[in-house]
């Protein structure tokens, strides 16, 4: 099928803003986004500046704004977009992140945040002769959390950093505080407080569920994001 992807460029050492060109391809139904722009890069335009690393949903690196709404290149397949013969699909960075060229952006900010919530298993007593063990039952508890892979449409679709508070620290960098905090095996929440019981932390979240609505691996963030809000206010009794 005949296919346009309009597709937003920017050089900084070149363009004064962003501006939009247009790509026609030929491409089967079943093809994903990424492989059009891998073919563009190519065979038409080897300046053409995007993220890709596995190409199987696992990484993150591709999520971009396709039609409008945050995707993983490489999991959107033409005919899952209803894209008919001659169609134009507006391919964009994500939203909320400085851009570097064209669908490449800056992640400093987005991955800031993630850190200053200390994302990793925090227990200084003895771990046993083998293991810290965990039942089937306190596992599930954090299933849902451990599923993200840091690619940032949460953060881009959010509309309290785009609209409201830009240094809310985002929905991805309480997601996995959460997926600590509710760790039977974790010591670490008072430590992650000053990261998260203040204004830009878990209190700016408004519960608008776009976070939910475009992960790209269905985790539910803001039914999380309301969890570690309970639990602050349980732990100020």
């Amino acid at each position: 099928m005949r296919i346009i992807f309009t597709i937003q460029r920017f050089d900084p050492e070149k363009d004064s803003s962003p501006h939009f060109e247009d790509f026609e391809l030929e491409l089967p139904p079943e093809s994903r986004v990424l492989d059009g722009l891998v073919y563009i890069k190519t065979y038409l335009d080897g300046s053409l500046a995007f993220r890709k690393s596995c190409a199987h949903g696992i990484c993150g690196s591709d999520a971009m704004l396709i039609g409008g709404e945050e995707r993983l290149a490489c999991k959107t397949l033409l005919r899952d977009l209803g894209a008919a013969e001659g169609a134009s699909i507006r391919i964009e960075p994500l939203k909320g992140l400085p851009v570097q060229r064209d669908l490449m952006v800056d992640q400093e900010r987005f991955f800031s945040s993630y850190r200053s919530v200390k994302p990793y298993l925090i227990n200084d007593g003895p771990a046993g002769p083998k293991e810290r063990k965990q039942s089937q039952a306190e596992r599930e508890e954090i299933d849902d959390a451990t599923k993200c892979i840091l690619c940032a449409s949460c953060y881009s679709a959010c509309p309290v950093i785009r609209e409201k508070n830009p240094a809310f620290i985002g929905p991805a960098a309480v997601l996995n505080a959460a997926r600590f905090v509710f760790d039977s095996r974790d010591k670490g929440t008072a430590e992650r407080l000053p990261a998260l019981d203040r204004p830009d932390g878990v209190w700016a979240c408004e519960s608008k569920f776009r976070c939910t609505q475009v992960c790209p691996r269905g985790i539910k963030v803001t039914k999380s994001i309301n969890l570690t809000k309970r639990k602050i206010e349980s732990l100020r009794k």
